[in-house]
């Protein structure tokens, strides 16, 4: 189906049906190679695994359409796209009995719950094949065991096994092996993690993964998809004709996402040709096998509606297993999330597939989740011969997933947040008092939900042990990473940088002004505790010294900022106690 190259496309938001798309002329990168690439690969069962919103459904939407005999005849929906070239896919297309299912909307607080939608999708999908039961190709008992999936109170035995079975059934009624797709099959896992019924939930997906995709005899093919790469050991035991494609795999590295020559047309297309380098810095960055300079679909498709460039990628899901990780991690963990946030990178062991049970245990579990959800990204990957395992060298994969992550940062100081506002004011009108005011009543509530391990719990973690030097490095990387957080909400009116040489040092944070005449700030952070009697008088005192004598205000300087309108203001810190003062 040709488009009219002179006039742009609709956008249309959140459409995760193919033919909807592409029927309707709707704005569509061509990535029906897709199916040509899947289908020569000749896998069994592919897992392919991507950041959310990154295509995945709607890839899933165009195998379906491809391939579904439902779809029969209807090869109009791919003409004009790169697979609808070959003769060979066009003689395939409609061809195949295809059972498609998602697990997108398994997002229960409880088991119970959680199983109750599971069996309610499988119900759904025996009732849309309900043409089965009076069909010829099967037995009373197989009618039997179709209307007891149909019910409420269906068993594990008959829930877990009904995929097998509805692929058998269609296999003897097209006379033809079914094409199996499963989307966000690993959605209900992250909710059960977070919500604290994992184990139970295991039990009931192996049983069902296990008999849908292991020794199927009426399976042609398989595609699962999801964002994470669950282990093997936990919910794939014996299922050994799984191909595992992450995002360091090489295959179908530009199947998923816009690379940057797909990003430039449609920018080309839509007369925005002139915000290529905005529009590259705020979404590319994804780096999936081989491919770099992929982009995030739908933040583009967003910014080509809106012409706007904000973090849409942010609003998109509740990032809740993410956010509790680092929340709940350790202070090691804080403070490399501190140096990411500061555009920093980070080298560490790592293996690809996730293991749930071992999230609460160390960093490289989480470093692995974050990865698999397009929060990081591989600069640099290579096997350490010592360890015998990858080693990755990481770093936040753009400035729409910067801004996330301190937005997601000061929500999780939901009882004083609204009072962020107050903060700033202070700030902007060099309010002392209300500046103190607000550090020291949020303080404490600071240290309650994000424990900076003063004191970890030798129970938990007896190899833990900080000396005296650490705990006061730790506690102000981890105030650091609060004030940037609240000065965020400033990037419409200042560049907010941070850890910048300037002078003869490397201050802690400056915020210098976009327009002209507004008042600029250098901000240097103590943590007094370190010599005796040491007081937060003191702290505030050695803050502004250092301003001075490292000249931190050079840089500002150098940008024709005026002396008088260059604020300096000295944060000290004693465990919950804070004081600032303006030099």
């Amino acid at each position: 189906m040709e488009w009219n190259k002179s006039i742009p496309r609709t956008v249309g938001i959140g459409i995760q049906d193919f033919a909807k798309v592409v029927t309707n002329n709707c704005f569509y990168v061509d990535k029906t190679d897709f199916i040509r690439e899947w289908w020569e690969s000749r896998d069994d069962v592919t897992l392919i695994t991507r950041p959310r919103r990154f295509g995945k459904t709607l890839t899933m939407s165009m195998l379906e359409q491809f391939f579904s005999v439902a779809y029969a005849g209807k090869g109009e929906i791919f003409e004009g796209l790169s697979i609808w070239k070959d003769e060979a896919y066009r003689a395939l297309q409609g061809t195949y009995p295809v059972l498609s299912v998602s697990f997108a909307r398994v997002k229960e607080a409880n088991f119970p719950d959680a199983r109750a939608m599971l069996c309610d999708i499988l119900r759904s999908l025996y009732s849309s094949h309900y043409y089965l039961r009076s069909s010829e190709v099967l037995s009373d008992l197989d009618r039997e065991y179709f209307d007891r999936v149909l019910k409420p109170d269906v068993n594990n035995a008959d829930a877990t096994s009904a995929l097998y079975h509805l692929s058998e059934y269609m296999c003897r009624y097209y006379g033809k092996k079914v094409i199996i797709l499963l989307d966000e099959y690993d959605t209900p896992m992250h909710e059960a993690y977070v919500g604290g019924y994992w184990d139970e939930l295991v039990t009931f997906s192996r049983s069902l993964f296990n008999a849908t995709f292991k020794t199927n005899p009426f399976m042609e093919r398989a595609v699962m998809t999801g964002i994470t790469r669950v282990s093997r050991e936990s919910m794939f035991s014996d299922l050994n004709n799984l191909k595992v494609v992450t995002v360091t795999s090489g295959e179908y590295g530009d199947c998923f996402g816009f690379t940057e020559a797909e990003v430039f047309a449609a920018l080309d297309e839509f007369g925005l040709s002139d915000r290529r380098e905005e529009v590259k810095q705020w979404y590319d960055g994804f780096v999936f096998g081989n491919h770099t300079d992929i982009y995030n679909p739908w933040s583009i498709i967003n910014f080509l509606d809106t012409g706007s460039t904000r973090a849409y990628w942010v609003n998109t899901s509740s990032n809740s297993l993410a956010g509790k990780l680092i929340r709940e991690g350790s202070p090691k963990l804080k403070t490399v999330m501190e140096g990411l946030l500061q555009g920093r990178t980070f080298r560490t062991l790592l293996d690809e597939q996730v293991v749930f049970s071992e999230l609460n245990q160390g960093e490289e579990a989480v470093w692995s989740l974050l990865l698999a959800s397009g929060y990081l990204k591989a600069v640099q990957a290579e096997f350490n011969t010592e360890c015998l395992e990858m080693e990755y060298e990481l770093k936040l994969t753009n400035l729409e997933v910067r801004i996330m992550f301190l937005h997601m940062i000061r929500g999780w100081f939901g009882g004083c947040r609204m009072e962020h506002n107050a903060f700033l004011q202070a700030l902007l009108s060099d309010d002392l008092e209300g500046m103190n005011v607000y550090m020291n009543e949020v303080s404490g509530e600071m240290f309650s939900s994000f424990d900076t391990g003063k004191k970890p719990s030798a129970k938990a973690q007896p190899e833990r042990f900080y000396t005296r030097i650490e705990e006061m490095i730790l506690v102000s990387k981890f105030y650091h990473g609060f004030v940037l957080g609240l000065l965020a909400e400033l990037q419409n009116r200042y560049i907010v940088t941070s850890n910048r040489e300037s002078g003869l040092g490397r201050y802690d944070i400056m915020l210098e002004p976009k327009k002209d005449g507004d008042i600029a700030f250098v901000i240097e952070f103590k943590v007094v505790g370190e010599k005796p009697k040491e007081t937060l008088e003191d702290g505030v005192r050695s803050a502004l010294q250092q301003i001075e004598e490292k000249q931190y205000e050079t840089a500002l300087l150098s940008r024709g900022i005026a002396p008088e309108r260059i604020r300096k203001y000295g944060f000290a810190f004693e465990g919950s106690s804070v004081l600032i003062g303006r030099g």
